[in-house]
This record gives C-alpha cells, structure tokens and sequence, in this order.
C-alpha cells in the first residue's frame, strides 16, 4: 500500500517503513506526527484519488531526526563587469518515519 502525501510545499509518494526527508516541522525527536493532506492512495491494482484530497486518509509518521542538508553554493557573475557574488544556503529538514497508512 502506498499514499501520495502533500507537505511543505512538495509532493512524496510514501510506503509504511520507508525514511524521507521533508521541509522543516516543528515537533519533537521520537514523536509521533498525523500527515493528513493525502492526495492519493493506492494498493496493488486499486489507486483512489482525492479531489483534491482523500477523504478521511491519514498517514502515521515518527520523527526520527532534525537537520540541515548540505550546503548550496550560489555563484553569480557577469563577465567583464567586474561582479562577482557568493552566497551559499543550507536548507533545514525533518527526517520521517512512515508508521502506517489509513485509508
């Protein structure tokens, strides 16, 4: 069984067991958190899609970890102008665990 889920702005197909890491979440490491933006929900042969969301689906997930990805290095430059910019942006995350999916 598997659920198209929405959250931070992007969309995850997601499976019970599987680890993902998603936009930034406040909750604590070890809690357990109800993802309720389910968009679609298949199994096997079946698929059900929400309008735009699946009524009354829910998708169970532990945190296991909070952390930054790595950093990227933004270089912008215009020849022969003498400009040149660095920047660099290191992104925060929130690691899940998919417990189950309720459908």
């Amino acid at each position: 069984m598997y659920a198209v889920i929405k959250t931070g702005g992007k969309q995850y197909k997601v499976a019970a067991g599987e680890k993902l890491k998603v936009e930034q979440i406040p909750a604590d490491i070890g809690s357990e958190i109800t993802l309720d933006q389910v968009l679609a929900v298949g199994a096997g042969e079946t698929v059900q899609f929400g309008a735009p969301l699946v009524a009354g689906a829910t998708v169970l997930a532990t945190v296991v970890a909070q952390g930054r990805h790595d950093k990227v290095r933004i270089f912008k430059m215009r020849r022969r102008k003498h400009y040149q910019k660095r920047q660099g942006h290191r992104q925060n995350y929130t690691e899940l665990q998919i417990v189950s999916i309720n459908a």
